[in-house]
């Protein structure tokens, strides 16, 4: 990304860009000009890096994790590592798409958001003709690895395509664009089972629909980084939808998402280890809920990335239940 022409500090460029907040407050932009984007690939690479957000991989391991644990729950054990290689490049690939739509559709809103402002169709870095052929680019691949899925899973994923288009869409009416995020975010859960058993049992839905009420409790703490902005511009999203009751709002869905991965466990009759992790995630829910702060968005910038531990946690978990019983009496 070219960098700002000016010596200016990234702070004093927000309180310029951004009068109205609390001068001195931190720049919340989330694309930075010397990151190893900047450092390590050609130019004319980083415009499309970004837009796939390769330079920001926390939403890829958010879509990676939990896909893996259903994989690793669905094989009862180790998965093959020719699926482990399909499901993951998958995700990269989804995970990418579903950001270039929603930097495509939100182009003309990005530049007057201090978070987005520097990304790359809105800053102008990359043209709008070039990043649709990037996306018909990411499409073809994925339409090859569905040569690799049975049936049942393409299927599934040819459904995943319309809710990964949609979603930039929804905060325009609806104030629950997290829950769309989430659908389609998780969808490789579901996938994971199809391909591996070629059947969803109620068992995999519990925990498909844990993870998705899981993701509208972080990124609604993400989305409370945007409300001014938001307001301003009148878009919707559950941080405004749950006003100064977020906590309890987010508490409620993550209190849901330990419910349902609890049944999930029992109903897949896993071994008590991965009860015991499970535990280990609820105290980090609680830790979340004691540091979240209305008032303070760097903050909650942290907390959304704190998740990634949730993540690995969850796929600690399927393991403990599955395969530790291979190497020791449980």
């Amino acid at each position: 990304m070219t960098p700002p022409a000016s010596n200016e500090s990234p702070q004093g460029q927000a309180d310029r860009h951004f009068p109205d907040k609390a001068p001195g407050t931190p720049d919340l932009a989330d694309m930075r000009p010397d990151d190893w984007v900047a450092r390590w690939l050609p130019p004319s690479w980083g415009p499309y890096a970004r837009l796939c957000r390769l330079d920001r991989p926390v939403g890829t391991w958010l879509t990676l994790l939990p896909c893996l644990a259903a994989l690793v729950q669905a094989a009862d054990g180790w998965p093959t590592l020719f699926r482990l290689f399909i499901f993951s490049l998958g995700a990269l690939l989804m995970r990418g798409i579903g950001c270039c739509f929603n930097d495509i559709f939100d182009r003309d809103i990005d530049q007057k958001v201090e978070r987005t402002r520097f990304r790359p169709l809105t800053s102008g870095q990359l043209s709008l003709k070039n990043a649709l052929w990037f996306v018909l680019a990411q499409l073809a691949v994925c339409a090859l690895l569905l040569l690799a899925l049975n049936p049942y899973s393409r299927w599934l994923a040819v459904a995943l395509l319309p809710i990964v288009i949609v979603y930039p869409l929804c905060k325009r009416f609806t104030y629950w664009p997290q829950v769309v995020l989430g659908i389609g975010f998780n969808w490789g859960m579901l996938m994971a089972w199809s391909d591996t058993q070629n059947t969803v049992p109620a068992a995999a839905i519990a925990m498909w629909l844990g993870a998705v009420l899981w993701q509208v409790g972080y990124d609604s703490i993400y989305a409370y980084v945007d409300v001014r902005d938001d307001v301003k511009l009148g878009l919707h999203s559950t941080a405004l939808r749950f006003a100064d009751k977020g906590k309890i709002w987010i508490s409620g869905f993550y209190i849901a998402t330990i419910a349902l991965w609890l049944y999930a466990g029992a109903a897949m009759e896993l071994d008590w280890p991965y009860f015991v992790v499970i535990a280990a995630i609820a105290a980090h829910f609680f830790w979340q809920m004691c540091v979240f702060s209305l008032a303070r968005p760097d903050r909650n910038f942290m907390l959304f990335r704190a998740n990634m531990a949730v993540g690995v946690l969850l796929l600690v978990a399927a393991l403990a239940g599955t395969v530790l019983r291979q190497w020791m009496p449980i």
